[in-house]
């Protein structure tokens, strides 16, 4: 049995209203699902432990559509698999009230996951819920731009920073820089990143018992959250041009 909440917060990870099509493996009540946007510049996983399923690999072609049958489904749900040929065919999924059927793809038609190569990190944030709510209100007080620039740098009282600027850095538009404390290894680090991917994945680990936020000089961000035995990482590169 697994918590409907707890299911839709796995899928919420690494949907992220973009990734369709997955594999989730389970194996020794383990499930982890790894995913790669269709633009790629965001590559990551979810894993889940005590998931109460038998080992399988499904294929996980149409995500919206389970999230949409999961959604008429209340407290605890039962998962069950049926297989034909030794390949997995159908997910059941089952409350006090409904018995839901979700076909199973090929896992053929599901693409590959890409590898990261990964650096050495200059920066290491500590993420709380209060920073992840704060970066989100920042996001959205302006919310028609998506450009954002992370930086290195001090504040008044010489400590090391990093800034989240939202919006426009130089000129008369409009802005809002929001600052965190941090190991910071490299200044004057000036590094683009897509503001509208970074709020949709904090939105989707909104309910993190913990979080990392790390930096390399090559322009990759990397972060990780972690929540009552679901822990969750992303890898997103930086924009290749910006208007800042």
């Amino acid at each position: 049995m697994i918590n409907k909440l707890t299911l839709q917060s796995i899928i919420n990870k690494y949907y992220l209203g973009l990734n369709e099509s997955v594999k989730w493996s389970i194996a020794n009540n383990n499930l982890e699902i790894n995913f790669m946007t269709p633009t790629k510049d965001v590559i990551g996983s979810v894993i889940c432990e005590n998931f109460q399923v038998e080992d399988a690999s499904l294929a996980i072609y149409d995500t919206k559509k389970l999230q949409n049958l999961i959604s008429i489904c209340n407290g605890d749900l039962l998962i069950e698999l049926e297989k034909t040929n030794k390949v997995f065919t159908k997910l059941k999924i089952s409350d006090m009230n409904f018995n839901l059927t979700y076909a199973l793809s090929d896992p053929l038609l599901i693409d590959k996951v890409g590898t990261v190569n990964v650096p050495n990190w200059v920066v290491t944030l500590d993420l709380t819920v209060e920073d992840v709510d704060n970066i989100i209100r920042a996001k959205s007080a302006l919310s028609g731009i998506d450009n954002m620039l992370v930086t290195t740098t001090q504040n008044l009282d010489g400590e090391d920073i990093v800034e989240f600027v939202f919006g426009d850095e130089s000129g008369h538009n409009n802005k809002i820089t929001y600052q965190i404390l941090g190991d910071i290894q490299e200044q004057n680090m000036k590094l683009p990143f897509n503001s509208d991917m970074l709020k949709t994945i904090l939105q989707a680990n909104k309910d993190m018992e913990g979080g990392k936020l790390y930096l390399s000089t090559m322009g990759l961000m990397k972060l990780e959250f972690s929540n009552n035995g679901i822990s969750s990482e992303y890898f997103m590169v930086r924009r290749a041009e910006t208007e800042f």
